[in-house]
């Protein structure tokens, strides 16, 4: 199936805690080794978020399924994985799902549900399968869910991808005895049974639409994030942090630090969706006359930035 939304590679696996440097090396190293691949078209790396996600999640888009397959079967990713089995726990999750996966729409928090079917138990599973659906469809904060069947000699289990707006939704539904209940049932038609639990990164930043947006280059989303992260920081620096959360409260440098980071990050979560619609036409693959016209505007506002702030009385 060769959709025009093409097909995502979705991943998850837990590096050890001790080699988490050198498992982030090997992952530097595997993205420099996809980007040349036949059809794939851009990669979205989402680390861990404890307690609610403890593994890292790795989104790999590709521009059809046979591209996606074929990079699966390639000997450069059996050597890239093989380098990676002492620096990992337990095995990777690896599945095929059309379109752009967990990645887009974004979610606060998905559930993806792996699940092996007795042979011959097909009609049963789906059946189950549209009475779960139904019951997680009528819990608060539900936002969605899809379902992909296997691919022979490449996926056995079945795939889910549950979302709920926020991690309180989904633990709610996760304790639910009506969940508990149905999961009892299937006990007679299933083999295996687990689920991990995947948050979206930043990317929903820069989300303009799956079909409108291109790839945005990792250049140019830095560079807008240090627009709003530069000025955020030193006006909470130098109009609380200093004055009042060190000097008034005599709070240490260290927690005042991270006060200002908690603040940056949410002030962010907002400030940088706004600009990045206001610098869209920059952000998107653009002409190289736009690209050069953006990147000067933003030096310029760095400038301006770093002026004001220097001349502040």
């Amino acid at each position: 199936m060769n959709g025009s939304e093409g097909t995502t590679i979705v991943t998850q696996t837990t590096p050890l805690p001790e080699r988490m440097v050198e498992f982030a090396e090997w992952q530097r190293r595997m993205n420099e080794a996809i980007v040349g691949v036949p059809g794939f078209l851009r990669q979205a790396v989402i680390p861990p978020h404890p307690p609610t996600q403890v593994d890292w999640v790795i989104l790999q888009h590709f521009a059809d399924r046979d591209a996606a397959v074929a990079w699966l079967h390639s000997p450069l990713r059996a050597e890239r994985l093989a380098e990676a089995q002492p620096l990992i726990l337990g095995r990777d999750d690896v599945h095929l799902v059309a379109g752009e996966a967990v990645e887009a729409p974004p979610a606060p928090v998905s559930l993806v549900i792996s699940t092996q079917v007795k042979p011959g138990q097909e009609a049963a599973f789906r059946a189950w399968e549209r009475r779960m659906t139904a019951a997680q469809a009528r819990a608060p904060g539900f936002q969605g869910y899809r379902l992909e069947p296997p691919i022979p000699g490449l996926q056995e289990d079945w795939l889910a991808v549950v979302t709920f707006a926020t991690e309180a939704d989904l633990k709610a539904w996760l304790a639910s005895t009506e969940r508990a209940r149905l999961l009892t049932e299937a006990e007679g038609f299933t083999q295996e049974f687990h689920t991990r639990i995947a948050r979206t990164g930043f990317e929903h930043w820069f989300d303009f639409g799956r079909a409108q947006a291109g790839q945005v280059s990792a250049w140019k989303q830095n560079m807008i994030v240090l627009l709003l992260l530069y000025p955020v920081v030193f006006l909470f620096g130098s109009f609380v942090q200093a004055p009042w959360l060190m000097g008034r409260l005599g709070l240490p440098f260290p927690v005042a630090l991270f006060l200002g980071n908690v603040v940056s990050v949410l002030l962010l979560n907002g400030l940088v969706p706004w600009a990045s619609k206001r610098f869209g036409w920059w952000l998107r693959p653009v002409q190289p006359r736009l690209t050069l016209l953006g990147t000067a505007l933003l030096l310029a506002l760095y400038g301006v930035m770093i002026f004001g702030f220097t001349h502040l009385p």
